[in-house]
C-alpha cells in the first residue's frame, strides 16, 4: 500500500500535486529517489525553483522540522540547490509559458 507524498513531514497537498505531475506517485517513490532527484524531476515538470521548497523537502525526508536548517548545513544545501537548478530548470521555457499564459493558451499555475 502506498502513502501520499504529504504523509512526509513538512509536505502538504501542493507537493502531492506537484509530485504527481512529475511522475512521483507516492511517498515511497519520493523516499527512494531522494531529495535531489525528486527536486530535479519537479523542476523538469514545471515547478518553479525555490530554495526554501528544496530544503523543506530535505528536512522532511530526515524527519526534521522545515526550519531546522541553519548555518553551514544550509549553505551546503544552497550549493546543491543551485546545481540542481542550473541542470534541470529551463528558464527560457518558463518565459515561453508566461507568454502562453498571457494569451490564454495554457492553464495558469498558482
Amino acid at each position: 500500500m502506498s502513502s501520499p507524498v504529504s504523509s512526509i513531514r513538512n509536505l502538504g497537498p501542493a507537493m502531492d500535486e506537484a509530485c504527481t505531475k512529475a511522475g512521483i506517485p507516492d511517498a515511497e517513490t519520493l523516499r527512494e529517489l531522494g531529495p535531489d532527484e525528486t527536486y530535479r524531476r519537479l523542476l523538469r515538470s514545471g515547478t518553479r525553483p525555490h530554495f526554501i521548497g528544496y530544503y523543506v523537502l530535505v528536512m522532511g525526508l530526515q524527519g526534521r522540522p522545515w526550519n531546522d536548517c541553519k548555518g553551514d548545513e544550509k549553505k551546503a544545501l544552497r550549493v546543491r540547490f543551485d546545481a540542481i537548478k542550473a541542470e534541470a530548470f529551463d528558464s527560457g521555457l518558463s518565459e515561453f509559458e508566461r507568454h502562453l499564459d498571457a494569451i490564454g493558451v495554457i492553464e495558469k499555475r498558482g
